[in-house]
């Protein structure tokens, strides 16, 4: 297809595309909506039409991006053999794991993923997959008795957080420097830790946290 000559919903597609392109590289200071028009080889006009502002691509892509680390995540949480207990517990690890996985292969978009600005939201209005995969890895739990409903309320907080964390630590603070080996060790032992603590019975008696229930902090 030549440059502007883009169908309706092909050049919407286009400047997603070119957008995670942008930000793989550059993270979100690197998504402009110029910037991917000209790349594509269309007018700017053109793509306003599909976008109203930079805001607006900016949550199209991140709403991609949460989709592929959601498939990164499913892709850790494959099925363990044993009892129900087993698999949940090796569904919410497989979570964590694909979370910082994610992160560590894909710093430019991680940086996007859950952090656009105020006001900015999913286009669907969709919860984003890897909360909801973090959602059911924890009601799993619930419902296979190794997990005390009391301790259900804020244990997606605790896993969050540390996972995100860590992946931060990771990718732009002092573990920066390590090898990809030692920090796929550490990210495993950091999602074995968090796993333990959630699961342990002894809680502090504080119940019914604010749950997350969308991408922004």
């Amino acid at each position: 297809m030549s440059p502007g000559n883009y169908h309706h919903g092909d050049l919407r597609a286009a400047l997603i595309t070119t957008g995670l392109e942008l930000t793989r590289q550059g993270g979100p200071s690197a998504l402009s909506l110029r910037e991917a028009a000209r790349r594509i080889g269309v007018s700017p006009n053109a793509a306003y039409r599909h976008f109203a502002n930079h805001g607006a691509l900016l949550a199209a892509v991140a709403a991609e991006i949460q989709d592929r680390m959601a498939t990164a995540m499913r892709a850790k949480m494959s099925a363990a053999t044993g009892g129900p207990a087993v698999r949940a517990v090796a569904e919410l690890r497989g979570v964590g794991l694909g979370y910082v996985g994610f992160a560590l292969t894909e710093p430019g978009w991680f940086q996007l993923a859950f952090f656009t600005p105020d006001g900015v939201d999913r286009p669907d209005g969709r919860i984003p997959p890897p909360l909801t995969l973090l959602h059911h890895a924890l009601d799993s739990l619930v419902a296979a008795g190794v997990l005390a409903p009391a301790r259900r309320a804020g244990a997606v907080w605790s896993c969050w957080s540390t996972v995100h964390g860590f992946a931060e630590l990771a990718v732009h603070g002092p573990l920066r420097a390590e090898s990809a080996e030692v920090l796929e060790q550490l990210g495993e032992r950091v999602v074995d830790d968090i796993t333990a603590g959630v699961l342990a019975q002894a809680g502090t008696g504080r119940q019914n946290p604010v749950e997350p229930s969308s991408h922004q902090t």
